[in-house]
């Protein structure tokens, strides 16, 4: 029997993070992380939903909600038969929706509404299928994924054909990596320990509690003060020792001289990236850093800010980044994510997700399966961005053990939110926010 989309319900949910400086880096002092959160009502007799979610730092959430109910219109009626049919053309349909296109296009407020759409669409597709998404995805036939890929404006770079002719090529082998990674997860780094906001104290304990815990990857934030970031970064060393990894993570905030200036007094400290260094759209701004860095052995990353495919296509094509980051909800959802992860393949750029925020760890950990089961065949360089936030709000949430993502078995993209905290964390009504804001 057919499934129909009979309603969507978009809401506001937004989390105190800013009381503990939790999140905070040299751009986003104080952040309340928050959820557009869309649940697709479906008539379907046992209540079954697709939930989904956009993630931002607080304000300005309300406007995603908005985003969301302007495009729900677009799928309330449909089936989930016919949607699944020709994935590409509903994505098609949200993206270039006509009028709603021109406050885009394909980026902005209105590409985080589409990608809270489109992943609520896939996680109902993978708990009718009864497969959590990372196997929906790599049981699909690669003409069922090509089908599903929005090819316009990248086709240049990565052809429908040229595709088609790469995951075929990995199939054989699909069921090898799988087995590996449910043996032993997907290799993580942690930037539980590495916040801003943090005092000396927390910083020293939560480094020996990582390393205590299994953790060989840390990342910390910098940009803000040149002098307390050698002194941190010193520090850090001092807790995780000289042979464990460290990132370090700008977050936006340098020119691009600034960047080159600034990283060389960082680089006592061997980072293996240094993130988001300046503007998140200024691809020869990455390029001429990137260049600088090859000399101290710094790689180049982002993407938790690029806001479609064509920007990474960009990134890419001008060898801007060592390190794509891909964000399950800056792109317009699943099926952008897998053209993304197709053009890091040909580049053979390793793809190291972006997570923290409110369920980004639980998007990003199908994302990076598949990637590695399906289309990279490779774990070089390739770690995915772990946070201990805020899971505990999650029917599935991330399982990490020794600094290692656990394949997750639930059916559905692992997204959906418990009842209760989407009541009390409601804004600006619910419990929790009622008592912050009229205490």
């Amino acid at each position: 029997m057919p499934i129909t989309i009979i309603d969507i319900v978009a809401r506001d949910i937004r989390f105190p993070t800013s009381l503990e400086a939790d999140g905070s880096d040299a751009m986003n002092e104080r952040p309340d992380y928050s959820a557009a959160y869309v649940t697709l009502v479906t008539d379907h007799p046992a209540g079954l939903a697709g939930h989904g979610l956009t993630f931002t730092s607080g304000r300005g959430n309300e406007l995603c909600v908005a985003a969301i109910e302007s495009l729900a219109p677009l799928l309330v009626g449909r089936t989930l038969e016919d949607i699944a049919a020709d994935l590409g053309s509903f994505w098609s349909s949200l993206a270039s929706a006509q009028q709603l296109r021109w406050v885009g296009p394909e980026k902005g407020v209105i590409h985080l509404a589409t990608a809270a759409l489109v992943n609520a669409v896939w996680d109902l597709y993978a708990k009718v299928e009864g497969k959590p998404l990372w196997k929906l995805l790599v049981d699909m036939r690669p003409e069922e994924l090509v089908r599903a890929i929005p090819f316009r404006y990248i086709s240049d770079f990565v052809s429908p054909s040229e595709a088609l002719d790469m995951l075929r090529r990995l199939e054989p082998t699909r069921a090898t990596r799988e087995a590996q990674l449910l043996a032993d997860g997907y290799p993580a780094y942690t930037t539980s320990s590495g916040w801003l906001g943090y005092d000396d104290d927390k910083i020293r304990r939560l480094c020996r509690e990582g390393v205590a815990a299994g953790w060989t990857q840390f990342k910390l934030k910098v940009g803000r003060d040149r002098d307390d970031d050698i002194r941190r970064l010193r520090l850090v060393r001092e807790e995780i020792g000289p042979e464990r990894v460290l990132m370090v993570d700008a977050n936006q905030v340098w020119d691009v001289d600034e960047a080159i200036d600034w990283m060389g007094d960082l680089a006592f400290a061997r980072p293996r990236w240094i993130e988001e260094p300046t503007s998140p759209d200024d691809v020869l701004g990455h390029a001429r850093i990137a260049r600088a860095m090859e000399p101290l052995g710094i790689g180049v990353a982002t993407g938790e800010h690029a806001q479609n495919r064509v920007l990474f296509k960009q990134f890419l094509q001008a060898d801007a980044i060592a390190f794509c980051q891909v964000d399950a909800c800056r792109l317009g959802g699943v099926n952008e994510v897998l053209a993304v992860l197709l053009m890091a393949a040909k580049a053979r750029v390793p793809v190291c997700p972006h997570a923290g925020g409110v369920g980004l760890c639980e998007y990003v950990q199908h994302l990076a399966f598949f990637d590695y089961i399906a289309v990279s065949g490779s774990l070089d360089g390739r770690v995915v961005e772990y946070v201990d936030h805020l899971h505990e709000h999650f029917l599935d949430p991330v399982v990490v053990r020794d600094g290692r993502y656990c394949a997750p078995s639930a059916p559905g993209y692992s997204i959906e939110m418990k009842r209760a905290s989407l009541v009390d964390y409601a804004y600006p009504d619910g419990p929790v926010w009622t008592k912050l804001l009229h205490p």
